[in-house]
Formats: C-alpha cells, structure tokens, sequence
C-alpha cells in the first residue's frame, strides 16, 4: 500500500480524518461520517510499516519510549499538510491524521469579534485560547497572527507541535519552531525566544507548569 496514495484521497475527497489501526480497513472521515476507503483490513505489521514508513528517527525512538508521538507530514507532491497522532491499542500501533488547512483565513472570514483585533495589535499582555478539541482554537489563533503580520512590523514567534498554518513573511518576521524538530521543548524553547527579540510570542499548547 501507498501511503501517499491515502493522503492524496483525503484531499480528493476533502476528508478531515484518516483512521489507520489494525484489523479494521483504513477509513476517512468525509462530512462528519466514517467512510472504508479499502477493502482489506489491515493488520498490525502493516500498520507498523506504514507508521515507521513517515516517521524520522527521533519520532521512531520516542514511539519505542513512550507509546505515543505526534508530528506532522507532507505529501509527497507537497500540496498538503497533515497532523499525525501515532499510539499503541491493544499492543498494536494505529494513527489518525488531520488534514492541515494550509491558508490562513481572515479575522473577517471567520467572522471573529473585532475586539479580537484590538487584542492581536497590543504591544503587552497575554492571551488564552481555550477550549474542546476541534472548536477552531488554532484556526483562530493562526488569522490573528496573519492579521498583526499584515498590519504592524515586529518579530513574531511561535512555538508549535506541530506547525499547523505556515506563515509567510509580510509586514513582520516569523519565526516557527516545531518541538521535535527545531527545539526539544516548550519550556527551552521558550527560554531562548525571549532572547530573540520578539514582540508577538505563540505558545501552540501549555502541557507543564513550567511553560506557564
């Protein structure tokens, strides 16, 4: 099976979701409902070979360590980007990957209160997103940081596990660190960005007390 074959379904199908685990064949989430995209269930090494197929050597050794990894991926035409979340059920390895919008929407477009545009402008203070998974918190995050890079200058930062929307350089310069990738942490990654002289600071997920 071609790996990249699937991830270039969902795009044809606009599939948010795909569901690669064992014993069951691999399935997509298209309008809300769970969809086979193949006739054969796939087994446990079958799995394991297409997850350690995408992985690099690092995410490979925290799967061995942990269980668990979390990264993303392109496919192979680089047209679309993916979020992957790998574990272990049932001593078996299994993933589900998100498709990643690639364009950022508009404050306007995502008809956000234009208070939040006030807040995305100042020069001091913290802002926190909360909320259930799938609610638009990166989404929301991403158009107010598209909206200060169009609309001031600056460095902005951000630190993502991993780098959903990729943002390009306009008014401001901006700097994406992934964990796993271009720092170890959340924690030392943060360290040093406030010696990089930032003026916007993106925190992708507050998992410690240390980076709170």
């Amino acid at each position: 099976m071609d790996f990249n074959d699937l991830l270039n379904l969902m795009i044809q199908q606009n599939a948010s979701d795909l569901f690669v685990t064992a014993d069951v064949e691999p399935s997509m989430k298209i309008n809300g409902q769970i969809v086979p995209v193949a006739k054969t269930k796939l087994s446990g090494e079958i799995v394991g070979q297409l997850l350690h197929s995408i992985m690099s050597d690092k995410q490979r050794k925290e799967f061995a360590d942990t269980r668990e990894c979390n990264f993303a991926i392109t496919n192979r035409e680089k047209t679309a980007r993916f979020r992957v979340s790998a574990f272990q059920q049932r001593d078996m390895p299994g993933m589900v990957l998100r498709r990643i919008e690639t364009v950022i929407p508009t404050m306007d477009e995502l008809k956000l209160p234009a208070i939040l545009k006030d807040l995305a402008m100042t020069k001091r203070g913290i802002i926190i997103f909360v909320g259930a998974t799938g609610t638009g918190k990166s989404t929301s995050l991403a158009s107010m940081i598209g909206y200060r890079n169009q609309n001031s200058k600056g460095h902005i930062i951000t630190i993502e596990d991993p780098i959903e929307f990729v943002h390009q350089h306009a008014g401001c310069i901006v700097t994406q660190r992934e964990v796993g990738i271009d720092t170890d942490s959340f924690e030392i990654a943060l360290k040093n960005t406030l010696r990089q002289a930032p003026d916007v600071i993106l925190i992708g997920e507050i998992r410690s007390r240390e980076t709170m």
